[in-house]
């Protein structure tokens, strides 16, 4: 159960961050740290673009399909995500530099509920 409830907050956190932040661009920093990066002329669409993959991402948790490729997924694309919006952006950042820390957090989150030795065996043989 907490297993559940742990993949519903983590999907909710791409689910919210694509869909109210970049696709329906309601947070408009997002626009501009992808502006920064990849020029202003491609920040639009790639900002919903990336939008639309994390709410596929949040889909994709939800679901249980491959669920470590999944959390491996997740760990690789906000590591990067975070080591480049650091080094090029922090300014536009919500927390600046420290995001970086919030990002960790969300990482372990991650990698503790896919990869927890605390879990239940399968019973699966």
């Amino acid at each position: 159960m907490k297993s559940y409830i742990c993949n519903v907050l983590i999907a909710l956190v791409w689910l919210v961050n694509g869909l109210f932040c970049k696709v329906l661009n309601l947070v408009p920093r997002h626009r501009q740290i992808v502006a920064r990066i990849l020029g202003d002329e491609y920040a639009t669409l790639a900002t919903r673009t990336i939008g639309v993959l994390e709410i596929l991402m949040a889909i994709w948790i939800l679901t249980r399909i491959q669920s470590r490729l999944c959390a491996i997924t997740q760990i690789v694309i906000v590591a990067v995500m975070n080591i480049l919006e650091f080094i090029l952006v922090p300014d536009l950042l919500l927390f600046g530099r420290i995001n970086i820390i919030i990002a960790t957090f969300f990482i372990l989150i991650i990698l503790i509920n896919e990869f927890s030795i605390l879990k239940k065996p399968s019973l699966r043989r």
